[in-house]
């Protein structure tokens, strides 16, 4: 079960679709097309609509060479969204940040879920989920989309190592089981070949009392294999990319396009979740 907020998702019995909503001017895929409150609260809407189980709102890009946002500009930034948001919608809304004054205010506003980009376990984010009883996705990014790093004893290793050492330091918070979900974070810190290495064995990152979340979405492995360079245009690339997720055990995918993930992960789960 992942627990986040009042929501309750049990985990293994179908994939939970995670639709991405990026307020900001200057995403990779579809930067400035909802980052108004009035555009971000129409999309959110038609995600819902299309079979979207949560919606992940995110005011700083994290595309390769993309300027930060500081905290104060991220918080007057995305307030907004979340305040015209508030009681629209029956599913949970996730807070994409590394801002732990960001993920409190979000929180505020009727957010259930902590999207943690930064990298690492956060012990004030965790803090924060405890005392919220908010979910908290811990994403493993030892460096940016900019840059790779080594991975002494193979990426799926040193990946699913780290898993194990933020069960252990959410166990020494306090913060339940039931409120973690983990994210290898494809595309951070790892070459396209890593990123092919996690998704073909996600069946080792995934823990049964911990859900596991992949975000493959149209991003840059998906245009080296299929050829295709327009982020907009790797929708089929990126349901075949979660379909091998699901295969091995991933709880929610994270997708631009909620129709085609929709569609993509009933099949799936009809076929890997029989």
């Amino acid at each position: 079960m992942f627990c986040a907020g009042k929501y309750s998702m049990p985990l293994g019995r179908k994939t939970y679709i995670m639709g991405i909503l990026n307020y900001t001017p200057d995403s990779f895929s579809d930067g400035g097309k909802y980052n108004t409150p009035e555009k971000a609260l129409g999309h959110a809407l038609e995600m819902r609509r299309l079979g979207a189980d949560i919606i992940d709102i995110g005011a700083n890009s994290t595309r390769p060479g993309a300027d930060i946002l500081s905290e104060k500009e991220e918080l007057e930034r995305i307030l907004p969204a979340f305040e015209i948001l508030k009681g629209k919608l029956d599913i949970p809304l996730s807070v994409d940040t590394f801002y732990p004054a960001v993920a409190e205010a979000a929180i505020s506003c009727g957010v259930s879920i902590i999207n943690d980009v930064s990298g690492k376990f956060n012990p004030e984010m965790a803090e924060i989920a405890k005392k919220s009883g908010a979910g908290y996705v811990v994403m493993h990014a030892p460096q940016d989309a900019n840059n790779a790093s080594q991975y002494e004893n193979g990426v799926v290793s040193d990946v699913r190592n780290f898993f194990i050492e933020c069960m252990q330091k959410a166990a020494d918070a306090g913060l339940p089981r039931k409120q973690l979900c983990f994210d290898p974070g494809i595309g951070f810190g790892k070459t396209r070949e890593d990123d092919i290495e996690l998704i073909a064995n996600a069946q080792w990152l995934k823990f049964s009392d911990a859900a596991l979340l992949i975000g493959a979405s149209r991003k840059r492995f998906i245009g080296m294999l299929s050829g295709e360079e327009t982020g907009e245009k790797r929708d089929s690339g990126t349901v075949a990319a979660h379909a091998a997720a699901i295969s091995g055990g991933a709880d929610i995918i994270r997708a631009h396009d909620v129709y085609s993930a929709v569609q993509g992960a009933r099949v799936a789960d009809a076929i890997f979740r029989r």
